[in-house]
């Protein structure tokens, strides 16, 4: 008995087995019905280049086609680059509100912000050329600035006070270069880079000059990341507020004495050192020396939003 059910049960399997192979052979898509399927699945489409487009209230000439097909360029990187612009969306919510006053105090248009958004992706980058932080300063901008840049403490890590720096530097190229666009591009390739250009070329406007490729895309860069954060539904990003990434409140604890150890310091606030280090990046070592006594203002996270083992 048992012998025959096992003949039945081979002989419904190989039935079965037969039959998915005909399913399987008649249902494999043909080159043009698998090229059908795979346009249907996922879309790209060209995208149009709005009629007007400013930069800090300067406007793109987009009359020249030239202009018209380097700002379609970064719309659809940008566009397409689908995760990146996400976490674009995400961070932004997190670091505009800290940015977007200190641009204000100093009389810097508010569209400055993009300009670190294409720096650093808004993260504490690290350039090939050393340059560091959120808006990408180098170390002589920084000391002459007045940061504080050793093997304890870079300020370049410290938002506040670097974004106060990008907007010195940012006055000292509008009031040399005329614009505020060609002092956007010399954020990238140096006051006397782009005075240097407008001079040799005989124009007086970045987009009349003829640039290599980095910061020949800059503004361009700036423009489209703005356009696109401003206009998420448009360009086809969808997210809820509560998907975007939020600023942790902090209360300030003054310091002016060495630290032997910041790990044991952390712990005094009921935080980690990881903790301590993400709110406070320009601490550089796990100690502090401060022979000085110089004051420092420590941001420490109000409690109930970080989950410390004690």
């Amino acid at each position: 008995m048992m012998k025959l059910i096992r003949n039945t049960l081979s002989v419904i399997g190989l039935l079965s087995l037969a039959g998915f192979l005909i399913y399987a052979v008649q249902d494999a898509p043909s080159d043009e019905n698998l090229e059908k399927k795979i346009i249907n699945d996922y879309n790209v489409y060209a995208l149009a280049v709005p009629d007007y487009l400013d930069f800090a209230g300067e406007r793109l000439p987009l009359e020249n086609p030239d202009i018209l097909e380097r700002m379609d360029r970064e719309l659809l990187v940008n566009t397409y680059w689908q995760s990146n612009g996400l976490l674009m969306f995400k961070r932004a919510k997190k670091y505009f509100p800290i940015i977007e006053p200190i641009l204000a105090e100093y009389g810097i248009p508010d569209d400055f912000k993009y300009l670190a958004v294409i720096e650093s992706g808004l993260t504490n980058a690290v350039s090939p050329a050393g340059a560091r932080g959120v808006w990408q300063i180098l170390k002589g901008t920084a000391k002459e600035n007045g940061l504080e840049v050793n093997s304890n403490v870079d300020e370049r890590y410290h938002l506040e006070k670097s974004t106060r720096v990008a907007c010195k530097y940012l006055l000292k190229a509008k009031k040399r270069l005329g614009s505020w666009t060609s002092a956007a591009a010399a954020y990238n390739a140096g006051n006397a880079g782009i005075a240097r250009r407008l001079r040799e070329q005989k124009v007086d406007n970045y987009y009349d000059l003829l640039l290599g490729e980095e910061t020949g895309r800059y503004i361009f860069r700036i423009v489209a990341l703005k356009e696109i954060l401003n206009h998420p539904d448009k360009y086809g990003f969808n997210f809820r507020e509560k998907d975007l990434y939020k600023l942790i409140p902090t209360y300030t604890v003054e310091l002016d004495t060495p630290v032997v150890n910041f790990a044991d310091f952390s712990k005094q606030f009921g935080i980690n050192y990881k903790i301590l280090k993400i709110h406070n990046p320009w601490l550089r070592e796990k100690h502090l020396n401060n022979a000085s006594r110089k004051k420092y203002a420590i941001e420490i996270p109000e409690q109930g939003f970080y989950s410390v083992e004690p």
